[in-house]
């Protein structure tokens, strides 16, 4: 393996070196990568050539591989080669173009790609012998899957089409609420007056709104989505938009799927790379589905930011919720890099969501 690490090195690989765990064939393509599949901190992963209809989820477990677990609960096999639809409230499991052999002091994480979220596509990555979606043990030698589940709208997905996205990480490299404050000191990471830095910067929902919006419902019955058609669906056809209320308050419906904003502007400074994570699964009647990675440069000045709002994801459950201004939903945790991207996050490298504020998935007209 090309890349040299010290007992000191810890912290999230750049694009440059995961560029490089390819070249060492540590990354194992079926496929050559294809340009913008690199990001600042992240790499996209690929859907391969067949989605398997399944008849529930699943978790391996340390005694056997998905393929395994798929002979078992699979109902049909679906080529992808010249796209299919998947339905809502089904569950597909698709091995993906990219597989792992990863050293023993190389571990990875996976996360929905922010255009995944935002239409509600219930996505997770999961390895041979697993024990935890999302998570990519050290040392890993293996395949990689990623199990798909669209909730609200039914999607077209081919053969190369992009769900998912993997970081790569060496040792532990979370900042701790004194290097956060450190941090935020030098680069005002948020521009809240008051930020909370326990367990990550706190995130609250924006109920205020601008223009009198503060989100979008979605619509139910609707028709299908492709994942790779950028700007070609009308927003109305999709999208119920909701007005602020004077109270600031928003009433979620159960089983409904909204799509709010972030009340606090966030950004990620060229050096570090940042995940939102919950605040707690226990406090409300809701989820917050995060697409849940920030590359670095994301709402930074240098990188043609201004500061960004988080896009939130929210899905009610089995009663009403109220949402009220402000409430904490989420927290932002930041990690080092190992070094500093080539690009970062932003016009550079055609980021769509770049001083974003509330924001619909690129598929969406404007």
């Amino acid at each position: 393996m090309p890349l040299a690490f010290s007992a000191q090195d810890k912290g999230i690989l750049p694009d440059r070196m995961i560029a490089a765990l390819g070249e060492a064939r540590v990354i194992l393509p079926a496929y050559p990568f294809v340009p913008g599949q690199i990001q600042p901190a992240s790499l996209d992963l690929r859907l391969g050539e067949v989605a398997y209809r399944v008849r529930a989820s699943f978790m391996p477990g340390p005694h056997a591989t998905v393929a395994e677990r798929i002979e078992g609960l699979k109902l049909h096999e679906i080529a992808l080669a010249d796209g299919a639809v998947l339905e809502t409230g089904c569950v597909y499991i698709v091995p993906l173009i990219e597989s792992l052999a990863l050293p023993p002091d190389l571990a990875a994480a996976a996360n929905p790609k922010s255009s995944t979220g935002r239409l509600d596509v219930f996505t997770r990555v999961i390895t041979d012998r697993g024990r935890r979606f999302d998570q990519i043990a050290h040392g890993y030698h293996g395949p990689l899957y990623a199990e798909i589940s669209p909730r609200t709208f039914p999607v077209l997905v081919r053969e190369g089409s992009r769900l998912s996205q993997i970081r790569f990480r060496r040792g532990h490299a979370v900042l701790s609420e004194t290097e956060l404050a450190a941090l935020h000191a030098r680069e005002r990471l948020v521009d809240a007056e008051d930020a909370d830095f326990a367990g990550g910067i706190a995130v609250g929902v924006d109920l205020a709104g601008v223009g009198g919006l503060v989100g979008y419902r979605a619509k139910r019955h609707t028709g299908l989505i492709d994942v790779d058609r950028r700007a070609g669906y009308a927003v109305a056809d999709f999208w119920e938009p909701i007005a602020a209320r004077r109270d600031r308050t928003l009433i979620l419906d159960p089983d409904e799927f909204y799509i709010l904003a972030s009340k606090e502007a966030v950004q990620v400074p060229p050096d570090h790379a940042a995940e939102m994570v919950p605040f707690d699964p226990l406090v409300g009647e809701f989820r917050v589905h995060y697409a849940g990675f920030f590359d670095p440069g994301f709402g930074y000045a240098g990188a043609g930011g201004t500061g960004s709002r988080a896009v939130l994801e929210v899905r009610s459950r089995e009663v009403p919720f109220i949402l009220e201004h402000g409430q904490i939903v989420g927290r932002l945790v930041y990690e080092t890099l190992l070094a500093r991207p080539e690009k970062l996050y932003g016009t550079g490298i055609g980021s769509n969501y770049q001083a974003q504020g509330l924001k619909l998935s690129k598929h969406f007209t404007a």
